[in-house]
């Protein structure tokens, strides 16, 4: 539901490779106090493979404002490396492409960035 919902493309990158993309979830599954919204839609944002495991280790999150990307400083620690400015400075503020129909949810949102996000 949750790729057809993006277009089965990555909302930060635009990939369109059914084979690299995932359902991501916002509120963890493993989290047991929020069983009911594991499988809410709004609680999914369609990821490529690099970004969804980014973002499920909270290394990066979203701003429940306005959907823009957000780096923790155990990625920006690594601003010198090759890999950085190809696959993360690129991304840095750059808002979600929105789905046809379930937005992610801006409390959910909220919830990654104090509970799994990094910082």
């Amino acid at each position: 539901m949750i790729l057809s919902n993006y277009n089965c493309r990555c909302a930060l990158t635009g990939i369109d490779m059914p084979q690299l993309l995932l359902a991501s979830h916002i509120i963890p599954w493993k989290d047991k106090s929020h069983k009911k919204e594991r499988l809410n839609p709004e609680n999914g944002i369609c990821l490529s493979a690099l970004y969804d495991k980014a973002f499920d280790k909270g290394l990066i999150t979203f701003s429940p404002d306005d959907y823009t990307v957000c780096l923790s400083s155990a990625l920006r620690e690594n601003e010198t490396k090759d890999y950085y400015d190809q696959h993360f400075g690129c991304i840095i503020g750059k808002k979600l492409t929105m789905p046809k129909e379930f937005m992610p949810n801006r409390d959910f949102l909220a919830y990654h960035r104090e509970k799994v996000f990094v910082g």
